[in-house]
């Protein structure tokens, strides 16, 4: 570790980072005189296109064709398309769907890795009114069926990558007759033939028309554009409903106000699509003033910055986990010879902060807090401030919560308190349109996120699960995640689903899954303590087969104690509270703790020697 960065680490345990009024009148107050008739500008464009105006993304594609014919629009590998390109691959395959018979409103369940066809395939169907029901593609066996069973699709478009995982399933889906006849191959690599019962996509389109098909004019603001899954606070995964309003309310937010997005921009997308970082930031900041976007199979560390370079990239997306994987390169000494200008993101960790913005030479760092679903608020740092998520723009509150009890303070009448500069809380944002107030497909998942009578009655309030600091001014620095899921790997992790798999295991007859810290890491990674049924030797290899089969690679415990029992609360469940206070540290626990090292095929027991090379960051979890 440098002594810059060590320097930086003292000075955060000095106590938390507030914003001086200083600072407020060098740097807040001149920059709101800058952004607020931007602010304005969205504002109008918002009301110009309500939600029942017949505008959409598949018009502002459209829009684009016509503005930037020749400009640059998309890359991926070694193709480029410009904005005219674009628009035509997207129109074979809309109007090639319209004569197999799809019609507004239908789902399409989209199960394809990061490549240029997939950008084509739900601007197509959206074109159509179509909903593409966007898989995480890195589910496999029970969370996979959940997922395209709670969205079923009229069709279903599986990249030829992922056909075996979708083999794995398909005999469980339950699919009737016509679903069955309408499932879509779509080549990758050639490596494959077309499977028996699949109809080749690629092949169908080729010779389909490339003029705007008749659908686009019809469809409307308020109309659904894709489902996203998310893991919300608990639970399975849940279809967040992304309308074509909120990519275009992000459009505007994300590319003028705070990306600040130019027409000759290039955005490098190294997030997968089914996320709504690449969807809903980065693409949306890239439709604003027609910005091209150059797309990643999948990111490497290792090649991030040739893969930069390449595709002269002034921009890039960002997760935490991509920050800390590209600060834990190694030094080259030209790091700081790269077209990146600026980056959009969350998640970059305060103790690299500065150290990772003078070594990569970039100028703005726009990090934010959201999420996944409309109505949860939404911060970002307009301001280009070091260390912050920034401020937020819609009504919202930081209110003191009781960890303990995991539950938010509520004082004799039953009201909550905000948290006072400084302090850490849970955020809260109103919902000041109840009668249009949506988050999931399913209506009970969405009235489980409510709060009532916050401050008054019959007031509501989105709980988003997240503990933010008030750093002052408006402004928050992400702090934590509560509840019953975990974010590893820039995924969110659901402790009910992972306990769920555990419990199957016949030596296990009980469970409890949370994330911990691992320094030098960002999120939390998995920990699981069980109690053993049986008093035979665990079956570790055995174990480890069956997470591997029904996980997600990174939502298998990377820590395993055995408990010799637990503690319960009054209404029966287990007291997570002190376990994960109490992590992996074996020099304060008796219980056998096993690890799953990174590169390594099976647990081993943690020793003191392997806590040490954790706890000095020599293992790259």
């Amino acid at each position: 570790m440098s002594a810059s960065n060590k320097a930086n680490q003292k000075e955060e345990k000095k106590g938390p980072y507030i914003i001086s009024q200083e600072e407020y009148k060098s740097k807040i107050q001149p920059s709101w005189n800058l952004k607020t008739p931007l602010i304005m500008k969205g504002a109008a464009w918002m009301v110009e296109h309500p939600s029942d105006s017949k505008y959409s993304i598949g018009l502002r594609i459209e829009e684009l064709a016509v503005a930037y014919p020749d400009k640059l629009a998309l890359l991926y590998e070694d193709e480029k398309y410009t904005h005219k390109e674009f628009n035509q691959w997207i129109n074979r395959y809309a109007n090639y769907f319209i004569d197999f018979g799809l019609r507004r409103g239908d789902i399409a369940v989209i199960f394809v890795e990061n490549r240029s066809e997939y950008m084509f395939i739900i601007l197509a169907l959206g074109k159509l009114g179509v909903i593409s029901s966007l898989i995480n593609t890195n589910l496999r066996e029970n969370p996979l069926i959940h997922s395209m069973t709670h969205t079923p699709g009229k069709v279903y478009i599986i990249g030829e990558e992922l056909i075996q995982a979708f083999e794995d399933v398909k005999s469980r889906l339950a699919l009737i007759d016509e679903q069955k006849n309408s499932i879509f191959f779509l080549p990758d690599k050639g490596e494959l033939n077309t499977p028996e019962g699949y109809i080749n996509l690629k092949e169908f389109i080729k010779d389909s028309d490339t003029n705007n098909p008749p659908t686009t004019s019809e469809i409307l603001m308020r109309d659904p554009f894709i489902y996203i899954f998310t893991s919300g606070t608990t639970g399975l995964p849940k279809a967040a409903i992304l309308k074509n309003s909120s990519i275009l309310t992000a459009m505007t937010w994300w590319g003028d106000m705070v990306v600040g997005m130019k027409a000759d921009d290039i955005i490098y997308i190294t997030t997968p699509l089914f996320h709504s970082h690449g969807i809903k930031v980065a693409f949306a900041a890239a439709l604003y003033r027609g910005s091209a976007m150059a797309i990643a199979r999948k990111f490497s560390a290792s090649k991030f910055w040739d893969e930069a370079r390449k595709f002269n990239a002034t921009c890039f997306n960002y997760v935490g986990e991509i920050c800390r994987y590209l600060y834990n390169q190694p030094l080259k000494p030209d790091d700081a010879d790269n077209p990146i200008v600026k980056i959009v993101g969350n998640g970059l960790r305060p103790d690299i902060w500065l150290e990772f913005k003078k070594r990569f030479n970039i100028q703005e760092i726009r990090e934010f807090y959201g999420a996944t679903e409309d109505f949860v608020p939404n911060f970002a740092n307009i301001h280009n401030l070091d260390k912050t998520c920034g401020v937020c723009l819609t009504p919202c509150a930081i209110v003191k919560y009781d960890i303990e009890a995991d539950e938010p303070v509520r004082n004799e009448r039953g009201r909550m308190k905000k948290v006072k500069t400084g302090e850490i809380g849970l955020l809260l944002g109103q919902i000041t349109d109840p009668d249009n107030f949506y988050m999931y497909k399913d209506e009970k998942a969405t009235e489980k996120k409510v709060f009532r009578d916050v401050f008054r009655k019959g007031d509501m309030y989105i709980n988003t699960g997240d503990l933010l600091r008030n750093i002052g001014y408006g402004h928050v620095q992400f702090v934590d995640r509560l509840g019953d899921t975990f974010r590893w790997k820039g995924e969110n992790v659901s402790t009910e689903e992972v306990e769920f798999v555990i419990n199957t295991f016949e030596q296990i007859d009980m469970c409890s899954v949370y994330g911990v810290l691992i320094p030098h890491t960002e999120g939390r990674a998995g920990m699981a303590s069980v109690h053993k049924s049986i008093a035979d030797e665990f079956d570790f290899e055995g174990f480890l087969n069956i997470l591997q089969k029904y996980l997600p690679h990174y939502a298998i415990p990377k820590f395993i104690r055995i408990i010799d029992k637990f503690s319960f609360t009054a209404t029966h469940k287990i007291q997570k509270v002190n376990l994960k206070k109490e992590g992996y540290n074996i020099n304060e626990l008796n219980d056998p703790i096993f690890v799953l090292l990174p590169g390594s095929s099976e647990y081993i027991l943690l020793t003191e020697e392997i806590y040490q090379g954790i706890s000095e960051g020599k293992y790259p979890f």
